[in-house]
């Protein structure tokens, strides 16, 4: 999708990474500075670390919006330095493709359900023994829900754009193998969630690969976007069912190897159920082609053209190509001067030399 500007640099994956990061860095500085300030205003308590405790649901959407910032800062950077539009980033349609989106989120809802069923099976599942899981109430498990419904998706959606958006978009830009394209994000996006056990690293790792597959498989994010989603939803749902449940610093980093390997069983069936939802109703996996320009003589007025959608910055107007997705309705070029040639359409002809 870089590559399809016409304006590819190698250079441009890399400053943006770079800026990205720094912008990062920085809007995550400003949001904890104003967590402070906030708190100070509000004669919050404090925590262990000295930061204002806003309760357990409040701390939660504090931590989710902290990566979810980093949604925009995505889409700033493909726009500029990497001069393309944002939606690009999103699909190869350009734009997300809601009604492939919701196919996703069905196939995910077995995989995600069995994991979440083995997991209270386990004996070192996540939540502990069934003993020790105290229910919240009604009142608070209702409240936690809806903030986390804002939340999550925010979340989840901002990792998929970073890991198997941006960095693998700008690492295709530079290498021809898909898998030398997939593995650097999934190792980056297990190292993003800490190192807790072995098990746990392994089971990120293939979940970022299965992820980076699927969606170069299906031409978008929506595949990674809604197992993220969901599984997360599940996740953070259970916690707030349980009295602190959402006060656990734990991650997936954290799983044991039981529930990291039903993590990847469940992940692969996932991916199996999006392929053959892809074979039946044939999702767009491929951009457009780069136009060629057909070249036009100075003399005359240029031929009339179509803006083209999603691509703005690849409507032609002179010289666009009858028929070509990206050459608009209509356009043609008119005959070269001196063959005695009719244009078609409605265009003058051009004078002879």
């Amino acid at each position: 999708m870089d590559r399809r500007t016409g304006r590819h640099r190698r250079w441009r994956p890399l400053v943006g990474t770079l800026l990205f990061c720094f912008a990062y860095l920085v809007v995550v500085l400003l949001l904890i500075a104003g967590t402070y300030v906030f708190g100070a205003m509000a004669d919050a308590p404090e925590l262990p670390d000295g930061g204002p405790d806003f309760g357990l649901v409040g701390n939660t959407a504090l931590e989710l919006t902290s990566i979810a910032i980093a949604l925009p800062l995505v889409l700033l950077a493909v726009l500029w330095p990497g001069r393309r539009p944002a939606g690009t980033v999103s699909s190869v349609a350009g734009r997300v493709r809601w009604r492939w989106l919701g196919w996703c989120l069905l196939a995910a809802v077995l995989p995600v359900a069995l994991l979440t069923g083995t997991a209270f099976f386990l004996p070192e599942g996540e939540t502990g023994s069934a003993e020790s899981a105290v229910w919240v109430g009604w009142g608070s498990f209702l409240t936690s829900l809806a903030v986390l419904a804002v939340f999550v998706p925010l979340q989840a959606a901002a990792e998929e754009y970073v890991f198997r958006g941006w960095l693998t978009q700008a690492v295709g830009s530079l290498v021809r193998s898909p898998w030398i394209v997939v593995l650097p994000q999934a190792v980056l996006f297990a190292a993003a969630h800490g190192w807790g056990t072995r098990w746990g690293f392994i089971g990120l790792m293939v979940f970022g690969v299965v992820a980076g597959w699927l969606t170069i498989r299906t031409g978008g994010l929506e595949a990674a976007i809604a197992l993220h989603v969901l599984n997360n939803l599940v996740a953070f749902g259970t916690l707030a069912a349980i009295v602190d449940g959402l006060a656990s610093d734990e991650t997936a980093a954290d799983s044991p190897w039981s529930l990291a390997l039903a993590d990847v069983v469940t992940t692969l069936m996932y991916a199996a159920l999006v392929l053959w939802l892809a074979r039946r109703h044939q999702p767009q996996r491929l951009a457009p082609p780069m136009p060629v320009p057909v070249p036009v003589p100075p003399f005359g007025p240029p031929p009339p053209y179509a803006p083209y959608s999603p691509y703005p910055p690849y409507v032609m107007p002179y010289g666009a190509v009858p028929g070509h997705p990206y050459g608009g309705q209509g356009g043609v070029a008119p005959a070269p001067p001196g063959t005695g040639t009719a244009p078609q359409g409605d265009v003058p002809p051009a004078p002879g030399p």
